[in-house]
């Protein structure tokens, strides 16, 4: 088991950001992203292959499992929609995204649900302004 469920978010949203950005994902990939050592890494994508959450290919590239795609969504879903919260409310880019990212692992489903639910209003109100 990798450490902790953060650590574990943490990778499994890396490699998702990644896929978006190119298309695949290798350890070296990873490892440049979050600047942690390649063989740290190596040893993380060890532990979510054997916990089912990626699939690595003879080539060493790396995908994510359905479950793995799960977390990593959810994980990123809370990133964003925090991260917007802050900016609204006053808080630096570079804060709300620092801030976020640790935010992401500890908030409640409660307080993210109500979190997203504001958000998705106030983009609501901004596209019928617009209209």
């Amino acid at each position: 088991m990798i450490k902790t469920r953060e650590s574990m978010e943490n990778y499994l949203e890396t490699i998702y950001i990644l896929q978006q950005k190119t298309g695949y994902v290798r350890a070296i990939d990873i490892a440049t992203e979050l600047g942690f050592s390649k063989p740290s890494v190596s040893n993380a994508m060890k532990k979510l292959r054997a916990e089912g959450y990626i699939t690595v290919t003879d080539r060493s590239k790396i995908s994510l499992t359905e479950a793995g795609r799960k977390v990593a969504e959810a994980t990123y879903e809370r990133h964003c929609v925090i991260a917007a919260s802050l900016m609204r409310i006053g808080v630096s880019e570079k804060t709300a995204l620092e801030d976020a990212c640790r935010m992401e692992h500890i908030i409640s489903e409660e307080t993210f649900a109500c979190m997203k639910r504001h958000h998705q209003e106030s983009l609501d109100e901004i596209k019928q302004k617009e209209s």
